[in-house]
């Protein structure tokens, strides 16, 4: 029995789970729908180290495949400062606090209706 397919709210509620799950800091999940065509949602999360935000990335990875989502690409792994990780739908940016700080992306979409993660 085939498990049916994460709608892309419930596939950016697991990953950002599967980031707490890692002890991701500072977890926000932007909705982006209709206000852009690259994404409806944003998963913005934080790790201390940079094998932190490798392994908030593995879990991620992990999590997903378990419900059969794989990512198209993932970006910046090697350098862990700053790791995406493209689901088509859900965008994952892991962020070392730093360049979390400098990006910042929660203000650049600002304008988009933002909302604090809860569970």
């Amino acid at each position: 029995m085939s498990q049916p397919e994460l709608s892309p709210l419930e596939l950016a509620k697991l990953i950002q789970a599967a980031g707490e799950d890692k002890l991701a800091q500072k977890p926000v999940r932007i909705p982006l729908k209709g206000k852009t065509t690259v994404a409806d949602y944003f998963v913005v999360l934080e790790g201390e180290t940079d094998r932190q935000v490798k392994a908030i990335a593995d879990g991620i990875i992990e999590r997903a495949r378990e419900h059969r989502v794989r990512p198209l690409a993932v970006d910046g792994y090697e350098d862990g400062s700053w790791v995406l990780i493209d689901f088509d739908s859900v965008l994952v940016h892991i962020f070392l606090p730093g360049e979390r700080s400098f990006y910042d992306l929660e203000s650049l979409w600002s304008t988009a209706a933002r909302r604090r993660a809860t569970s």
